[in-house]
């Protein structure tokens, strides 16, 4: 079976088991995700409803395109610029296209390690304050003093 879906302005034709390199998504390698906008699906030359149709895919990498070199130059007066551009992008492997059989990915639990960040963040500060506050003034030298006397 076979969809074409849409995905950061583009479209792509897939398949399970293909391979793709699209524009930057959210999560890691590793993780699952499941394209939703597809506009066609079919197998073989039938065509299905593609609204029922899931695309779910696993992410291989996060990775940088090939390099774009952008030159600028106006004729005649000595202007040249060159400046070169590197796309983020994700690289897919498609796991499944199916009607609605498509994994979603568990949802993350950020929300406790984000307290206790802030918890050790708190903590540095107060152990900081003890530490500064028993440093006292050291006391003036007296040796300066009695170098004098002994010059008179």
């Amino acid at each position: 079976m076979f969809a074409v879906v849409r995905t950061g302005g583009k479209q792509y034709r897939v398949a399970a088991g293909d391979k793709i390199a699209v524009e930057k998504l959210a999560g890691e390698a590793g993780d699952t995700i499941t394209l939703g906008d597809v506009l066609l699906a079919g197998e073989g030359d039938t065509l299905s409803d593609a609204g029922k149709v899931t695309v779910s895919a696993e992410i291989i990498a996060q990775a940088k395109s090939e390099k774009v070199v952008v030159f600028k130059k106006r004729r005649r007066h000595n202007y040249r610029r060159k400046n070169g551009h590197r796309q983020q992008m994700t690289l897919l492997r498609i796991t499944d296209v199916g009607s609605g059989t498509a994994k979603k990915a568990a949802p993350k639990k950020e929300a406790a390690p984000k307290a206790d960040a802030a918890e050790k963040k708190a903590a540095p500060k107060k152990e900081a304050a003890e530490k500064k506050a028993p440093a006292k003034k050291a006391a003036p030298k007296k040796a300066a003093a009695k170098k004098t006397e002994d010059k008179k």
